[in-house]
């Protein structure tokens, strides 16, 4: 049994083996081998079998020692070649810099991707020690500062439509309806998002989001604020607000959107 679409106008069944590997580790919680594999996806081994050598020989499976796959970056990289997401990166990386030079933490930048939030720009704090997001994490748009950053600038409908596409994540938390939506409308009036952390006890995310110029919000830069024992003398929350605040603005008008002046 395919998990593809019913009824389609065409088919291309090996195609559609190598999706339904591809999708089927995309949502598992750890490596799958070929028995498992073949049963997620209600085929038999022998179906499977050349199709998932064949995508690791191209290099979008991962082979671990113990014969089990899992999905390689390759797919991440190829998104990164999409110019928009290319030129988004490149242009926040320069500031997001600054930003970790600044608020002496580190920073990440996040978009919504297929019902997920996607990180897809990463800067360590300076110094030995540093603790961060990293490159193609996903996580979830209603556990997290940043995700909530990203439905709380979208209209009612698209904002229905994320949440109702959500993908469950393994170790993900459960959230209470009505507090999500007061938590986004406080992000909406707010313009950002400075809450502790739902993951990591000590931390503190600071989120605000980066606009394009379609007026609509392509992405959440996120500080996760923890006290630095090993440098007292380093900016407090409020100070990290303000750096995130002004770098926010600042990639928002490179991305030629001047519309930050509404939301004070």
């Amino acid at each position: 049994m395919s998990i593809s679409s019913p009824n389609p106008k065409y088919t291309a069944p090996a195609l559609e083996k190598g999706l339904d590997i591809l999708e089927v580790l995309a949502s598992a919680d750890q490596p799958l081998g070929l028995n498992a594999l073949a049963k997620a996806m209600g085929r038999t081994v022998s179906e499977i079998f050349r199709m998932a050598v064949t995508l690791e020989q191209r290099g979008y499976l991962s082979l671990d020692g113990n014969d089990r796959y899992s999905l390689s970056l390759k797919m991440l990289e190829l998104s990164h070649r999409q110019q928009p997401l290319r030129s988004l990166v490149a242009t926040a990386t320069p500031l997001m810099r600054e930003l970790a030079g600044r608020a002496y933490q580190s920073c990440h930048l996040s978009v919504y991707h297929d019902g997920q939030l996607l990180v897809v720009a990463q800067v360590d704090a300076p110094g030995p020690f540093t603790m961060g997001a990293k490159v193609g994490a996903l996580g979830k748009l209603s556990d997290t500062a940043s995700g909530k950053v990203l439905l709380a600038f979208r209209d009612e409908a698209e904002r229905t439509r994320m949440l109702a596409a959500q993908i469950r994540i393994h170790g993900e938390l459960e959230i209470d309806a009505a507090q999500l939506l007061r938590q986004i409308d406080e992000a909406r009036r707010d313009g950002s998002i400075t809450s502790p952390s739902s993951r990591i006890r000590g931390a503190t995310d600071v989120s605000r989001p980066i606009f394009g110029n379609d007026r609509e919000v392509v992405a959440a830069l996120t500080v996760p604020h923890y006290e630095r024992l090993d440098r007292p003398q380093s900016p407090s929350i409020p100070d990290v607000e303000g750096h995130v605040r002004e770098i926010a603005e600042r990639l928002s008008q490179l991305l030629c959107y001047t519309g930050h002046s509404e939301l004070e």
